[in-house]
Order: structure tokens, then sequence, then C-alpha cells
């Protein structure tokens, strides 16, 4: 009959010196699973510790990034458009502004205004859009604006710095108002309501404001009521 045979850890001789000696290699490779296991486990343990640091480091730079773009919104996130009432149209106290008594015909075709820049007259059927631009825009549409209610802020782009034009967008009201460059003209800045004109040298003259605010959105404009969108965009509109 077969002997059965004896597993790796449970081997046994007759021999004294030999079985202490398999008794020995038997703890020893006990010993040895013993400690691979532990090392397995520290290695998982690790690894674990390693993956939550990676989470917690991620986790603290999204938030970081969260907040940082939350600041910045704020920081760098432009002005409000300042607010203005509805003017009456009376800027007579105003030093300076002067009045005028322009026709209000729809033409077609290029019009040789009295005004540098127009302060009103015939003027094309189609409006510009209320906005701001950076490139100059038609005199016709631009003076339909006016005939609407808008105020029409131009500056001679040889004559006024980039700090300059950053001050008058400051100015400008959310709609009811335009303002582009104006080459040539015989002052740096204009600030332009039907037949009505202010002209100034700086950008910070306190005039400006009290101009706009007379005439904002008049109520004696010609066409008071009408819109200043849905028109022409011309080219350069911000």
């Amino acid at each position: 009959m077969t002997p059965t045979p004896t597993p790796a850890d449970k081997r046994t001789s007759g021999n004294p010196a030999t079985q202490a000696h398999i008794n020995l290699s038997v703890k020893q490779q006990r010993e040895q699973k013993r400690q691979d296991k532990l090392a397995e486990y520290q290695k998982q343990l690790a690894k674990r510790r390693r993956g939550k640091l990676v989470w917690w480091i991620v986790g603290s730079t999204a938030a970081v990034a969260v907040i940082a773009a939350i600041v910045a919104s704020f920081v760098f996130a432009p002005a409000p458009a300042p607010t203005y009432a509805r003017g009456d149209g009376d800027g007579s106290g105003i030093e300076g502004v002067e009045t005028f008594d322009n026709t209000a015909t729809h033409v077609q075709g290029a019009v040789d205004y009295a005004q540098t820049p127009p302060a009103g007259g015939d003027h094309n059927a189609i409006w510009l859009n209320c906005g701001i631009y950076t490139e100059p825009v038609p005199n016709e549409n631009a003076v339909h604006d006016l005939e609407h209610g808008a105020v029409w802020i131009t500056y001679d782009p040889a004559q006024v710095s980039a700090d300059d034009v950053a001050k008058l967008e400051a100015l400008m009201p959310s709609t009811f108002a335009t303002m582009s460059p104006y080459e040539d003209m015989d002052t740096p800045i204009a600030v332009s309501a039907w037949n009505a004109q202010l002209k100034v040298d700086s950008a910070d003259d306190a005039r400006i404001k009290e101009f706009i605010t007379a005439y904002w959105h008049s109520t004696n404009a010609p066409e008071p009521n009408a819109m200043c969108t849905g028109g022409l965009d011309a080219p350069g509109k911000k």
C-alpha cells in the first residue's frame, strides 16, 4: 500500500537532527509567509494613504481655484454701466452747451451736416445700434440715434489717450448711447444729442456727465420712444 504524501509543513523524520531542520524550515516558511502578508498589508495601506493625500491635494487645489475664480470675477469684472434718469432735453444751464435747429427728414446717401460731429439733421432711415464702437460710424445712421433720444460721445483719436477713452466708456449708459472715434475734430471730445452739443478738452470734465444726464433718452427728442437696437451694426462694435 502506497503511503499518503505528507504536506511540506507536516513532514517528519526519524532522525532528530533532520526533524529539527525540518521543523526550522517550516517555521521559517510560516514566518516568511507572515512577513509577506505584513509587507503586502503595509504596501496597500501606504497606497491608500497616498491616494487619500492625492485626493486631498486635488480637492484643495480645486477649492483654491474655485475661490480664486470667484474673487477674480469680482476684481476683474467690468464696472456696471452708470444709470441715468430720463432727461428732459434741457441742458441750458451747462456751460458751453450749444443748441441748434436741425431738420429731421429721412434721406438716401451722404448728408452735408452743419455741425461736426452732427447734432441732428436729415439722416438715413436705418438707425445705428447703440453701443461702443472702435471705428468711425456713418454719420447718417448715428444721427438717427439722436432722433430717438440717444447721446453720442465722439473723440478724436489723435487728441485723446487710451486712458481717456476708458474714462469715456465708464460714463456710457447701458443703452441709448453711442460712442465712437471721430477724426479731425476741432476739439478732443464732443458729446451730442438732438440739436445740442458740448465740446470739451478732457475726459475728466464733469460737464460730460451733466450733459448726458440732461439729454439721455430725452423726452424732447423727435422720436423719444423709438428703439436704439434692431438697426445697423457698424464695423468695430464692441
